[in-house]
């Protein structure tokens, strides 16, 4: 859409008129409102080395590899009159709203305010990190089934630099069309140890809501953005009334070195859908166990209860990273039932959405203050009961497969992936 192309041109622009600094770039002063301009763009490449299923986005062009502009993010930012703060932030590449919301601090302190519009809600410490500063490419498989990004609702935060609580009230994401689900959550942190290049980070959320319309998916690419498939998927669950997800994590920083892990655990209440095989609800988990080593010496800081990137100690030569992160989820629920009539009902007691694990080796490199490359790559160990029924012969299987019936497959691909970003 026009409006979009603008957008990404606008966001482009100043790419190349910002200052080499990584704040943002101030504007003016607006109605007693200190106004500054950020962007992000990213884009990237996936190469696929397939096993079962093909995850080229486009498996009819014969390619084994795509790449895409993954985003295209602006975000005005006001501080300012008074205690008051706003964001307006939008993505040209995803069509669709970003933080659009208004926070008030309460008593002057950063960490005690309310807050209302569209925001991040209380739950995954990578979800609410800076996408900007990822630890590697695709979030973990845990973040990016369960938790719950950006929500129109309102916020409560109370602390201080060691903890806080927050507590949240959402409703549908404000794009048309995505997300939907009105819903609560909360999330609390703590540091016991906080010091400069010496944190120790606990948390704990909760989320609760609506799945809307009644029915339910769960499912994740193999920590591959570029994925044209989800080689784990619950597929739709009808009579699905309310998911919760309580999630805990932890964190540690020691100098250039930071371990980070999350693990949560989802149930889905499912209403009496009148099949007595069928379990009315659904468990399932994930979980990451990542670390990351500066190899140029910098450390992390820490604020809100996540970790914030430096700047490179050596703008010229630029900060570098390695970092290994180990990956699970499991959508098991149920289990299959030897020599019944091949129907989908009858093949199944309960859901078998799959299961995976994942190692992701990646390098990243923070060229002075605006730049940043990644590359990483990703093994995948993947296992998923795949249904032929008479109805639809083959209604469960990627679409290059026509051989394979009601058995636990094994999908092991490897996807070796890169990033190219800009921001300011």
């Amino acid at each position: 859409m026009n409006l979009r192309r603008h957008t990404l041109s606008v966001a482009l622009l100043a790419v190349l008129i910002a200052p080499a600094a990584h704040a943002e770039v101030a504007l003016d002063v607006i109605a007693d409102s200190e106004v500054s301009f950020e962007g992000l763009v990213q884009a990237d490449f996936n190469k696929f080395d397939n096993d079962f299923a093909n995850l080229n986005g486009d498996a009819l062009d014969g390619s084994d590899a795509d790449q895409e502009l993954r985003r295209a993010e602006i975000v005005l930012k006001g501080k300012g009159p008074g205690n008051f703060e706003w964001v307006l932030g939008y993505d040209a590449k995803a069509d669709k709203y970003l933080d659009v919301n208004a926070k008030y601090k309460l008593g002057g302190n950063g960490n005690h305010f309310v807050q209302l519009g569209q925001f991040k809600q209380p739950n995954s410490l990578e979800e609410l990190s800076s996408t900007k500063n990822n630890d590697f490419i695709s979030k973990a498989l845990v973040t990016n089934t369960f938790g719950v990004a950006r929500r129109l609702g309102a916020a409560y935060r109370f602390g201080d630099v060691n903890w806080g609580v927050t507590t949240s009230y959402f409703g549908r994401e404000m794009t048309r069309n995505l997300a939907h689900g009105s819903g609560f959550g909360a999330r609390g942190n703590w540091a016991p140890i906080n010091e400069t290049g010496n944190v120790l980070h606990f948390g704990l959320s909760y989320v609760d809501y609506d799945t809307d319309a009644d029915t339910l998916r769960l499912r994740a690419r193999p920590n591959a953005d570029l994925a044209g498939q989800r080689i784990v998927d619950t597929g739709n669950m009808t009579n699905a009334d309310r998911q919760a997800t309580i999630g805990g994590e932890a964190m540690w920083i020691s100098g250039p070195f930071k371990l980070q892990t999350e693990y949560m655990q989802a149930s889905v209440d499912r209403y009496n859908n009148g099949n007595p095989r069928q379990s009315n609800d659904f468990d399932a988990s994930s979980g990451y166990v990542s670390g990351l080593w500066n190899i140029t010496g910098e450390s992390w800081g820490y604020k809100d209860g996540v970790p914030t990137t430096p700047l490179p100690n050596n703008p010229g030569s630029g900060m570098w990273q390695l970092g290994l992160r180990y990956d699970t989820i499991d959508l098991n629920d149920g289990n299959a039932i030897p020599g019944a009539t091949p129907t989908a009902a009858s093949l199944v007691n309960g859901v078998l959405g799959g299961e995976m694990d994942t190692w992701t080796v990646g390098v990243n490199w923070y060229w002075r203050s605006n730049f940043k490359f990644m590359l990483n790559y990703v093994k995948v160990d993947s296992s998923r009961y795949f249904i032929r029924t008479p109805a639809a012969p083959y209604a469960a299987l990627p679409a290059n497969n026509n051989m394979l019936v009601n058995r636990e497959v094994d999908d092991n691909p490897s996807i070796l992936e890169a990033r190219v970003q800009f921001y300011w």
